[in-house]
C-alpha cells in the first residue's frame, strides 16, 4: 500500500510501506479518495505532535473515500458507500482502518472531494463551541485565526445558530473574508492587541483560541462574567501569566480541549451531532466548507509548505485516487 511517510529530515514521501490490516470486528477499511490537511499533520512532520499510542505513523486526520471492506459487527455502513471519516492518524494513504463510529455518510448532493474537507474541521468546531463551552443562541464569539479552516467553519456554524462573531486574522483581505462568510466584526492582528476592538464589539461570552501564548492575558480582559476560553492550540507558546482574580470574580472559564486523542465512543458522540444538527444545513447549502486548493498527494511537501506560510484562507486537501 502506497502511503506518505515522514523522513528523517522532515520530507514528505509517498512510497510503498507494509500492507494494511484487515479491520477489527467493529471497524471499516476505506479506500481513500481525498484527505484534509490539518496544522496537526505539520506539526508531526516537525516532530512536535506524536500520534497517540497504537495510532498509525502515517499522518492524515479526515479522509472521503469509499467502503471496502467492514468487520462482522458493523452495522452503520456496507460496502461501497461513499463516506467521510474522521481518523486517529493515517489518511495520506490508499487504505485507512477506523471505526465505524467515526464515518458518516455524504451530505446530499455532497463530491468526495467536498466532503473530505469536513470531518476534522467541523468535529473540532462542534465540539468546541457547541458541547465543551456550551454555546447558547445569542452569546458572543471570538475566533482567533478566523480565517483558518477552523475558524471559516465556526464562522458559518454560529450563524447558523444564532451567534455573533468577531475574528482575527493576519490580514485586512481575510477579515473582509471572514465577514463575507458571516463574521460581524474583525481585527488585523498585526496591528496590535485585540482587546479594546472586542470590548468596544461588546466583548466575548466564548472564545475560541489556537494560539495561546500572550492571548492568554488578551483573552481574559475581553472574556465577560461566566464566559468560556476553550484552548485547541498553543501557536503563540505553551506558557503565560494567567490573572487569576479575574478568573475568579468574573466566574470564567478556561477549558483545554483535543480531538485526536479522544476514543472512538467520544468521537462517535461528535459525528452522531454533527450527522443530526449540520449534515442537513450542509446538504441544503446553508453552510460549506471553504476549500482554498488541492494538490495530488505526491505534492504533499508542497501543500504543506502553503498551509505553513498562512497565506491561504480554509481547508487544504490532498488528491489521493481519481473518482
Amino acid at each position: 500500500m502506497y502511503a506518505i511517510h515522514i523522513e528523517d529530515d522532515h520530507t514528505l514521501s509517498w512510497r510503498k510501506g507494509a500492507k494494511i490490516a484487515e479491520p477489527g470486528e467493529f471497524e471499516v477499511r476505506i479506500n481513500v479518495a481525498w484527505a484534509g490537511m490539518n496544522r496537526a499533520d505539520s506539526l508531526q512532520r516537525q516532530g512536535n505532535y506524536p500520534p497517540p499510542p497504537g495510532a498509525s505513523e502515517t499522518p492524515g486526520l479526515e479522509v472521503s473515500g469509499t467502503i471496502a471492506a467492514i468487520g462482522s459487527g458493523v452495522t452503520r455502513v456496507k460496502i461501497g458507500d461513499r463516506v467521510c471519516a474522521l481518523l486517529t492518524g493515517g489518511g495520506y494513504a490508499e487504505q485507512v482502518i477506523t471505526h465505524e463510529l467515526q464515518v458518516l455518510p455524504l451530505p446530499e448532493a455532497f463530491t468526495l472531494k467536498d466532503a473530505a474537507a469536513l470531518p476534522e474541521v467541523f468535529a473540532t468546531a462542534w465540539l468546541n463551541l457547541f458541547m465543551e463551552a456550551g454555546l447558547q443562541q445569542g452569546e458572543r464569539v471570538v475566533l482567533h485565526a478566523g480565517a483558518s479552516s477552523v475558524g471559516t467553519t465556526a464562522i458559518q456554524l454560529c450563524k447558523a445558530f444564532g451567534n455573533p462573531v468577531f475574528v482575527t486574522a493576519g490580514s485586512d483581505d481575510k477579515i473582509e473574508r471572514c465577514r463575507a462568510l458571516g463574521a460581524d466584526d474583525g481585527f488585523n492582528r498585526h496591528n496590535g492587541s485585540f482587546v479594546d476592538a472586542v470590548n468596544a464589539w461588546g466583548g466575548a461570552d466564548v472564545i475560541l483560541d489556537p494560539v495561546g501564548g500572550d492571548y492568554l492575558p488578551q483573552n481574559q480582559k475581553v472574556l465577560k462574567t461566566d464566559g468560556r476560553l476553550v484552548m485547541i492550540g498553543v501557536m503563540g507558546g505553551m506558557e503565560e501569566t494567567l490573572n487569576l482574580g479575574t478568573m475568579l470574580m468574573k466566574r470564567q472559564r478556561i477549558i483545554g480541549s483535543a480531538l485526536r486523542s479522544r476514543s472512538p465512543e467520544q468521537k462517535g458522540n461528535i459525528m452522531r451531532e454533527l450527522h443530526e444538527q449540520v449534515w442537513p444545513l450542509l446538504g441544503s447549502g446553508k453552510i460549506a466548507p471553504v476549500i482554498d486548493g488541492s494538490w495530488p498527494v505526491e505534492q504533499a511537501n508542497e501543500a504543506m509548505d502553503y498551509m505553513e506560510g498562512n497565506s491561504g484562507m480554509g481547508k487544504l486537501l490532498l488528491e489521493i485516487a481519481d473518482t
